[in-house]
C-alpha cells in the first residue's frame, strides 16, 4: 500500500483492548467445564461422525505463571465472504503466538481454503502485520469460498502443513467455514497428525452465535454501516416527502441484520422472517400488512415511508420455502440435464413439470424475473443464492398493484412512488469500530492461546462483550457443541446450526413494542458514521442486540 488516508494513518496508532487475562501471554492456566458437551441437535450422529472431538469440554483462561514456550509454527485462512476486523484477529494470533515466543512463525494461506491445499502463501511479518492493523477487508491474504470436505482434501493439507512444520491451523469464518474445520480437526486427530485447528467466528450476518459465542466479528462494524445509510434515506425521505424507500439488508439464513438496523433507525416497517416463518404468513398476507402500513400513513398525509427487508425472508414463506427446498434437490439431482437446455422457456418448462403441486402453483404465481432468479446457479453448499434475488422489488410491485387495486375501489387515495435499495457490500470491508477491533484482536488473541494449551477442534470465545473490555473473559468452545444435520445437495450432512432471531428474545420484544409507534409516526433516528475518536459512550457502545441480551 503506497498511499493511505489520513484516517487509516490515526487508525494505525490505535491499540486495541484485550480482555485482562490476555494482557500478558502465560502460559494460561486452563479451566475446563467437569460435563461432557453435546451437539446442539442430533447428538448420537454427529458424536458417531466425529469420535475423536465430541465431547470437549468448554475452557475458560486464568492467568497462569509466566514460563519458557516452544515456538509455534502456525497457518492461518479467512474463509467465506469479508467482515470488519478479519486483520485484526490475524494481528492478535500473531501478537499471541510470538508473545509466547519471539521465534514463532505464522503462514498466511493466500485465497483462502484453496491456497492451503495449493500450498500458496506468504510468511506473516511484523511489517505486513503492522500495514493491516485496525483496517477493513480481508486483502491481507484474501479469502475464498473452497470447501475442505473429502479425505483427499485433508490429506493434501496434511502434506503442506509437514512440509513446512506447520503444526496448527487457524479457520476464521462463518459457520460453512468452520464446519470444514471441525471436519479437519477431526481427521488430522484420527490420522494422528498432531496438528491442531482452532477456528474464529466470523459473519456480519450475526448467525453465528450461542452462549459461548455472543456475536461474530463484523456484525457490530456492518450494521452501523447500513444504519448509517438508512437514517440518511429517512432524513431524505422526512424532506422530500414523496418516497417510499424498500431497503433489502444482507442476512441470508437470519433476520439478525435487519432486527438491529431496526432498533438502532426506527423506521415505519421492517419485516423479520424468523416472525413470517413462526406465524406460516403467506406472500399475499406479507404485501397485505405492507399496504395496510401505506394507506393508513397516506391518510395522516404521511406518503413516505421506509421500509427493511431481510435478503433471506422468501426462504422462510412457507409455501417458497417449500419450492426452494424441491428446487434445490432438483438442480442438485439433474444438474447436468438442466445445465444443458438451451432456453429459458425449456428451464421453465423442465422445473414446472417435476415440482409438486403446491410448489408449482407458487412458482407460477412469481414474475418470470424471479422465476429466473430461483433458478440461477446454486452457491457452493447447494442452496439458491438469495442475494440475487429482487425481494425488494418483487415487494415493491407487489404492494403497488395491491394499492392500484384499493384505490380503484375507493380504499386508498395516497400516492406510492418507490426507491428500492440492496444494502450488503457497503459494510462488509468497512474500517472496524472499535467495539470490532477490539473484539477480533481478542478472539485472535484467544486462538494463539488455545494453540498455546493443545486444544484442538475449539472456537475462539470472547465473553462478557456487553461489559467494558476490562470485564471481558476468553477461552474456548467445542466446535462439536455447534454442530447438527441438514440437508445439503440432497442429502443430510453435518453442519454448525445457524442461530436465528429469537422471537421470544428481548431485541424482538423491543422492536414488537413499537413497531406499531414506529408505523404511524416519523420517530426516525439518525445514528450518524462510525465514530473512532471520542467519548466511550460515542466510540466504543456494543450493538442493541447485545445490549438487551445481556441486560
Amino acid at each position: 500500500m503506497s498511499e493511505i488516508s489520513a484516517l487509516q494513518a490515526a487508525r494505525a496508532a490505535y491499540q486495541p483492548k484485550l480482555p485482562p487475562v490476555l494482557k500478558e501471554c502465560g502460559p494460561f492456566v486452563t479451566y475446563e467445564g467437569s460435563d461432557k458437551t453435546e451437539s446442539v441437535a442430533d447428538p448420537q450422529a454427529i458424536a458417531d461422525i466425529f469420535p475423536h472431538t465430541y465431547g470437549l469440554p468448554i475452557v475458560t483462561f486464568a492467568n497462569g505463571q509466566e514460563a519458557p514456550h516452544a515456538p509455534l509454527k502456525a497457518g492461518v485462512i479467512l474463509s467465506g465472504g469479508q467482515a470488519p476486523g478479519g486483520h485484526n484477529v490475524i494481528a492478535g494470533l500473531f501478537d499471541g503466538i510470538t508473545a509466547l515466543n519471539a521465534d514463532s512463525e505464522l503462514f498466511g494461506f493466500l485465497g483462502g481454503p484453496s491456497g492451503l491445499m495449493d500450498d500458496n502463501y506468504i510468511m506473516l511479518t511484523a511489517d505486513i502485520i503492522d500495514a493491516y492493523r485496525n483496517t477493513g477487508g480481508f486483502d491481507i491474504i484474501g479469502s475464498g469460498r473452497t470447501k475442505l470436505e473429502t479425505e483427499a482434501q485433508f490429506a493434501q493439507v496434511v502434506d503442506n502443513c509437514k512440509k513446512h512444520g506447520i503444526t496448527a491451523l487457524v479457520v476464521i469464518g462463518g459457520d460453512d467455514s468452520n464446519t470444514n474445520a471441525c471436519m479437519l480437526a477431526e481427521y488430522m486427530a484420527q490420522q494422528s497428525t498432531g496438528i491442531q485447528v482452532v477456528g474464529c467466528p466470523k459473519t456480519i450476518d450475526g448467525d453465528l452465535k450461542n452462549e459461548q459465542i455472543e456475536v461474530s466479528f463484523g456484525f457490530d462494524t456492518a450494521t452501523k454501516v447500513y444504519s448509517e445509510l438508512i437514517g440518511n434515506i429517512q432524513r431524505d425521505a422526512n424532506s422530500a416527502r414523496k418516497y417510499w424507500h424498500f431497503v433489502k439488508l444482507m442476512g441470508r439464513s437470519a433476520s439478525h441484520i435487519a432486527l438491529e438496523c431496526t432498533l438502532q433507525t426506527h423506521p415505519n416497517a421492517a419485516v423479520i422472517s424468523e416472525e413470517v416463518a413462526e406465524k406460516a404468513q403467506t406472500l399475499k398476507e406479507i404485501v397485505e400488512f405492507l399496504a395496510d402500513i401505506v394507506r393508513n400513513r397516506a391518510e395522516s398525509g404521511f406518503n413516505f415511508g421506509v421500509v427493511l427487508v431481510p435478503e433471506g425472508l422468501i426462504e422462510f414463506i412457507p409455501e417458497m420455502k417449500t419450492l426452494i427446498g424441491e428446487l434445490n434437490d432438483l438442480l442438485a439431482k439433474e444438474a447436468d440435464a438442466f445445465k444443458d437446455l438451451p432456453t429459458d422457456d425449456d428451464k421453465l418448462q423442465f422445473v414446472n413439470g417435476r415440482l409438486s403441486a403446491p410448489s408449482c402453483q407458487a412458482f407460477s404465481s412469481l414474475p418470470g424475473a424471479i422465476q429466473m432468479q430461483l433458478m440461477m446457479d446454486r452457491d457452493p453448499h447447494g442452496n439458491v443464492q438469495v442475494s440475487r434475488i429482487e425481494t425488494e422489488k418483487l415487494l415493491v410491485d407487489m404492494v403497488g398493484d395491491l394499492l392500484r387495486e384499493w384505490q380503484r375501489s375507493g380504499a386508498y387515495m395516497g400516492k406510492f412512488s418507490t426507491q428500492t435499495h440492496f444494502f450488503g457490500y457497503e459494510g462488509r470491508c468497512a474500517a472496524p469500530s472499535n467495539f470490532d477491533a477490539d473484539y477480533c484482536y481478542g478472539l485472535g488473541y484467544t486462538a494463539a492461546a488455545l494453540l498455546a494449551a493443545g486444544k484442538t477442534g475449539y472456537m475462539a470465545s470472547v465473553r462478557n462483550l456487553s461489559a467494558p473490555s476490562s470485564e471481558w473473559t476468553a477461552g474456548g468452545i467445542p466446535l462439536t457443541v455447534m454442530m447438527n444435520m441438514e440437508r445439503r445437495h440432497g442429502e443430510d450432512r453435518p453442519v454448525i446450526r445457524k442461530a436465528l432471531v429469537e422471537l421470544d428474545g428481548k431485541p424482538f420484544a423491543e422492536f414488537a413494542e413499537n413497531r406499531a409507534a414506529w408505523a404511524r409516526g416519523n420517530e426516525f433516528v439518525y445514528p450518524g458514521p462510525i465514530q473512532y475518536f471520542g467519548p466511550a459512550e460515542v466510540c466504543d457502545p456494543p450493538t442493541v442486540t447485545l445490549t438487551l441480551e445481556q441486560s
